[in-house]
């Protein structure tokens, strides 16, 4: 039986930085209505901020499913007490394998390890696939936390009291 693996890696190893590429090609092509191009995704990714997903302002998560990579995420700390998920990625091919959840699940103790009582987050309208997701796993909307051009709704979930040291 084929099933997932996931775990914490750096956001440059030759998977991550696939999946990194596929995120943002199907996000910045689904916004634009049209495929972006390979410099378009380059640009996009230059100066993304990814380095911060890294301990102890982050963390970055790669998924596989039967070894081959399919998933990525990231949670990034805003304060001491908020974690922002952001990155949140299954290529199409490995969708409806349950992928999901357990990457939402690992991003959430990731982001509890890293001192994190809430998890928000903010997306595109569009993006209603993410968005059944994360209602689904307890998201409720919320005020805007922070502003950008591609984001129009805001979530987040109480995580609880981080493990103690």
């Amino acid at each position: 039986m084929t099933s997932w693996s996931l775990a914490p890696e750096a956001v440059d190893s030759p998977d991550a930085t696939g999946l990194r590429r596929d995120y943002y090609a199907e996000v910045a092509s689904r916004y634009w209505k049209r495929p972006a191009t390979a410099e378009e995704i380059d640009q996009g990714l230059a100066g993304d901020g990814v380095e911060l997903l890294t301990p102890p302002t982050g963390r970055f998560v790669v998924g596989r499913y039967g070894g081959e990579a399919a998933a990525c995420g990231g949670v990034l700390m805003l304060d001491a007490a908020r974690a922002e998920l952001t990155r949140v990625y299954l290529r199409p091919a490995f969708r409806g394998k349950k992928g999901a959840s357990f990457l939402l699940e690992l991003l959430e103790a990731e982001a509890h390890r890293l001192g994190a009582r809430r998890m928000v987050l903010n997306t595109r309208l569009d993006l209603t696939e993410a968005r059944s997701l994360y209602v689904r796993h307890g998201y409720d909307e919320i005020p805007a936390y922070c502003r950008g051009e591609y984001m129009e709704i805001w979530y987040g979930k109480e995580l609880g009291s981080p493990p103690a040291p």
